[in-house]
């Protein structure tokens, strides 16, 4: 068992189980609060419920924080540091904005409490497995210290800065990936409205420098009619593309490619996808042109 007791913020949510499941399974002992329901199976192995983030905060030593928002980690942040342990270390490990990051770091601080942005890279499946990515914002000795709790679930773990670091880095990496589906997927529109075969570009492509890229597979497999390759919802990424814009415009960056990314998003939105997965810009592309998308025509 380790002496080293998790709060946890967000464990019933498709990333926050696995990476709590993991950390049970460790021996970490943790505790979690919840908004409509339990999370599956985390008693059994061994977790307890907090009252509220009061508590959390009261009786950790780290707690983590996996929600969907940067508002709602202010939030959450509020309630922990009501009354927090002596020593008391928060991870972010949400997709939020950096300027958000270093404004709740500030008033942790101002409580003797330390905070870090530790964001995840790949899907759910991975989270389960407790081997995800990390992108960790910390000095460097507060790294050392958090590091054996994000080993419970990640495999790849990178420091790649000072505080906020883990979520610039973060969004700049969602933003660039999304690009390559939402462009794939209106370049799929564009081969089915001049009557050629969608597919056929998946093929060609899949052959040449995108061969072993994510965004072909994807949505190759979402001609065929599987809607489950990445499965993020369009509203989230629609929120992360903006956190990326709205950063870029803070640092005096023209982000006309993700200006572009987030109009095409909104517009899925719009067309009532927003809470389908990301393969769903299909669907999206289909319906905006009155075309059908499949595989054969």
């Amino acid at each position: 068992m380790n002496d080293t007791r998790i709060g946890f913020v967000g464990a019933t949510g498709m990333m926050g189980h696995g990476i709590a499941k993991n950390l049970l399974l460790k021996g970490f002992p943790l505790s979690y609060t919840m908004r409509t329901r339990a999370p599956e199976g985390l008693d059994e192995l061994g977790a307890t419920r907090a009252a509220d983030h009061a508590e959390l905060g009261f009786t950790s030593d780290i707690v983590i924080i996996c929600v969907t928002a940067a508002a709602d980690v202010a939030s959450v942040v509020d309630g922990l540091l009501t009354n927090p342990k002596q020593g008391l270390i928060i991870l972010d490990a949400s997709t939020s904005e950096p300027s958000t990051t270093l404004r709740l770091a500030g008033m942790a601080a101002e409580k003797g409490v330390r905070f870090a942005d530790i964001p995840l890279a790949k899907t759910p499946v991975e989270a389960e497995l407790g081997t995800l990515n990390v992108m960790v914002g910390a000095d460097d000795e507060l790294f050392a210290e958090i590091k054996p709790v994000l080993k419970a679930f990640a495999e790849g773990i990178f420091r790649v800065g000072g505080l906020g670091a883990g979520h610039t880095i973060k969004l700049v990496n969602n933003t660039v990936f999304q690009s390559a589906l939402t462009m794939l997927a209106e370049g799929l529109a564009v081969c089915a409205k001049a009557g050629v075969d969608p597919a056929k570009l998946i093929e060609v492509m899949s052959a040449g420098g995108f061969a072993t890229g994510g965004p072909l597979k994807i949505m190759g497999a979402a001609l065929g009619g599987d809607f489950t390759g990445l499965q993020f919802q369009l509203d989230n990424a629609r929120k992360d593309v903006r956190y990326y814009t709205r950063m870029a415009g803070e640092l005096g960056v023209p982000a006309v490619v993700g200006e572009g990314v987030h109009e095409a998003l909104v517009v899925a939105s719009a067309l009532s996808f927003g809470e389908e997965f990301n393969p769903a810009l299909i669907k999206a592309a289909a319906k905006l042109n009155g075309i059908e998308m499949v595989s054969g025509n």
